[in-house]
């Protein structure tokens, strides 16, 4: 297993949706593995594939210190919102450090997909776990969660990138 390095606000994999998944095989469980491992390095809940630099539709979660065993990965995610409600919380990113803003999503979706063996997955999540598989197949269509957040809070948390170490190194 390897960590990969994350790519961070700027780099132009980051708004490029990426592409669907059709070969499954010892080098996607390889890659799983690693991203895993990298998400793990950086203590996120989440990371998807355009995150390391792949416009691949795969991302990996882990949600297990909240919720009991949600921890793994959904290959060609596709969700939908159950119902109306929406949540309202603090959302943050590793490809975005020091940013955590109020982001709204649907509390409540049905995710599936495909396992690395090609197996067809399906869940039903709320909370947290609602929150990662909305944020995450974001990533992989090309979105950051800054064009979630209002007009005010956007132009706060770019201030702030535009005066961080990170963004002028």
């Amino acid at each position: 297993m390897t960590i990969r390095d994350i790519r961070m606000f700027g780099d132009p994999v980051l708004t490029t949706r990426s592409d669907e998944i059709t070969e499954f095989d010892d080098a996607l469980r390889a890659l799983v593995d690693d991203m895993l491992e990298t998400m793990d390095h950086a203590g996120g809940v989440g990371l998807a594939a355009n995150q390391i630099g792949l416009t691949r539709r795969i991302f990996v979660y882990d949600c297990s210190h909240i919720e009991d065993g949600l921890r793994g990965h959904i290959i060609n995610p596709v969700w939908e919102a159950i119902g109306e409600q929406t949540q309202t919380g603090q959302e943050g990113c590793l490809s975005i450090p020091d940013i955590s803003m109020d982001t709204e999503r649907f509390e409540t979706v049905r995710v599936s997909g495909r396992d690395v063996d090609g197996h067809p997955v399906a869940m039903v999540a709320s909370g947290l776990m609602s929150r990662c598989i909305q944020h995450e197949t974001d990533h992989l269509d090309g979105v950051l969660f800054l064009k979630r957040l209002s007009p005010e809070l956007r132009k706060e948390a770019m201030a702030t990138i535009r005066t961080s170490d990170w963004f002028n190194s």
